[in-house]
């Protein structure tokens, strides 16, 4: 009796998992028959299958895959990452996120309308010309595209002086970017692990005491300007296990003279927001007087423009300003394919918005370059092809408003400190003849490459170039004649005419003016 129930039981179990049929039955999976049969059709993996086969892919694997598993579930990217982490074993973490998850709008939106609200909403609460409110717009809608993109700019609130509404700002950003994260006083490990693990928008304030000395947030900051990129090793734990951190983001930083207190580096790797303190005649509502919604609204409705024109700025080309650098292109280029999607005329605003606010971010140049337009000034000056180191650095310190004065801990620049500054260039002092003396200095044609690839050219500056350029100082022949003088058949070399802006830094031309009597300043004493 015993062995009957373990008969049927045995039997039972196989006809469930089908390795063998029952005596008698039509379904028998009987390997010796030959029999080929069609196997079933597979259904599609449900939502928990589907998380669970992306749990266990390798990251690299799972970043491919995340952008099209997160459309098949009809969800965005960054709550796709949310869900799968949280399965990876990390507990409560898609509870504890430091944002709201926004929900993405009902409905279609028009992206011209939307980004246009945007920026009539940013200038109801903030004193901020129309051209900077477009770029505000479009960078805030910019963090919605970050899975994307291929560059993430930097937003740069910069102020001159306290109550210019730089905080108020980024707090307008802070109600409207994709998950927001403020930041201040954060520590570099927290920052690390939070970029790392939830793509945040990073707002940081007073950023000109925050991030000035710490070399970890602006290393953080710096190598997350491009995706291919925004990887930084440090080592972790009690053993020291070197780790990649993927620091990939969009990040807002509001302070006071950041052009002072931020690298060169950084600088260019934003959107510069200049503000300043209200009139007494400018009227701004405060922010906490804000409609309840209202930004709740606007978020949801850039949720959406995400998730329906993600492929369209994935694939965008946009045309993008000859005037701008290869760094400012970069910033400029996301901004650009998002206003793409808004039509013609928010093109055409985007593009204004680039060449005028990329000229404001070049004012603050490099100590190195401002150097090269102060030599550059001086050359035109003395209407020389060449001048010795003393009479240069002279010449440098002359200039009240410049730093040369003081550069040495108060002191003026000194030979010493010039020639480190111009040897990034590839320029080094030489010695020069004046009659039978012959001293250290420099010439004209030392400088025509670097002047050519980091300056605007001044309008007057000669047109021969340096080594057949006339020297009125040492020949006493009069160069504006020679010129007016030559046929126009003749050949004239000439100094390549550099881009109206610049590859690293712009610096505002200024133009030399000769001594009284038409002779250089100088008259002679090199």
């Amino acid at each position: 009796m015993a062995d009957t129930v373990i008969l049927e039981q045995m039997a039972e179990q196989a006809e469930q998992t089908g390795r063998i049929g029952l005596p008698g039955s039509t379904e028998s999976n009987d390997q010796g028959t030959g029999d080929t049969q069609t196997p079933p059709e597979t259904a599609p993996e449900s939502d928990d299958e589907l998380v669970a086969r992306l749990v266990a892919l390798p990251p690299l694997q799972y970043d491919r895959e995340r952008t099209k598993a997160a459309k098949a579930m009809g969800v965005r990217p960054a709550t796709l990452d949310a869900i799968v982490k949280a399965a990876r074993g990390d507990g409560d973490k898609a509870e504890r996120l430091p944002f709201a998850t926004v929900e993405a709008w009902h409905e279609p939106i028009q992206p011209a309308a939307l980004l246009s609200e945007i920026a009539d909403t940013i200038r109801r609460f903030i004193v901020l010309d129309a051209v900077q409110a477009d770029a505000a717009a479009l960078w805030v809608a910019f963090t919605h595209f970050i899975d994307v993109v291929e560059v993430a700019p930097l937003a740069i609130i910069n102020a001159p002086e306290k109550a210019c509404g730089k905080s108020q700002l980024l707090s307008v950003f802070g109600r409207m970017v994709c998950r927001p994260l403020p930041a201040a006083n954060s520590s570099a490990a927290f920052l690390f692990r939070a970029v790392e693990q939830w793509i945040p928008t990073v707002l940081i304030d007073e950023a000109d005491t925050f991030i000035r000395d710490n070399e970890e947030l602006k290393g953080l900051v710096n190598a997350g300007h491009t995706r291919n990129n925004a990887f930084v090793g440090r080592v972790v734990g009690e053993d020291l296990q070197p780790k990649l951190f993927n620091v990939w983001g969009a990040k807002a930083l509001a302070g006071i003279a950041l052009e002072k207190h931020l690298p060169d580096a950084t600088m260019s790797r934003a959107i510069v927001f200049n503000m300043r303190r209200k009139l007494q005649d400018e009227k701004v509502a405060r922010l906490r007087h804000a409609e309840a919604g209202m930004f709740d609204r606007l978020s949801a409705m850039l949720a959406r423009f995400a998730d329906d024109y993600a492929d369209e700025v994935r694939a965008a080309r946009p045309a993008l300003p000859d005037a701008l650098s290869d760094r400012e292109q970069d910033n400029w280029e996301p901004l650009l394919a998002i206003a793409g999607c808004a039509g013609p005329e928010w093109i055409a605003r985007a593009t204004h918005a680039a060449l005028k606010l990329s000229g404001a971010a070049n004012a603050a140049q490099s100590a190195a370059n401002e150097l090269l337009a102060d030599i550059q000034h001086a050359f035109e000056s003395r209407r020389a092809d060449r001048i010795k180191t003393a009479d240069l650095i002279a010449a440098l310190v002359e200039d009240d408003e410049a730093a040369w004065a003081t550069w040495n801990k108060g002191r003026p620049l000194t030979p010493r400190q010039l020639g480190r500054m111009l040897a990034g260039y590839g320029i080094k002092s030489k010695d020069i003849r004046n009659g039978y003396e012959v001293a250290k200095g420099f010439t004209l044609e030392q400088f025509s490459d670097a002047f050519a690839r980091y300056l605007s050219a001044p309008p007057d500056l000669p047109a021969t170039s340096a080594t057949t350029a006339a020297n009125p100082i040492n020949t006493g022949r009069d160069v504006s004649r020679m010129n007016q003088q030559r046929s126009g058949s003749e050949t004239i070399p000439a100094t390549p005419k550099p881009s109206p802006v610049l590859d690293c830094s712009a610096v505002a031309d200024k133009t030399g003016v000769a001594g009284e009597d038409g002779k250089g300043a100088l008259d002679g004493e090199l």
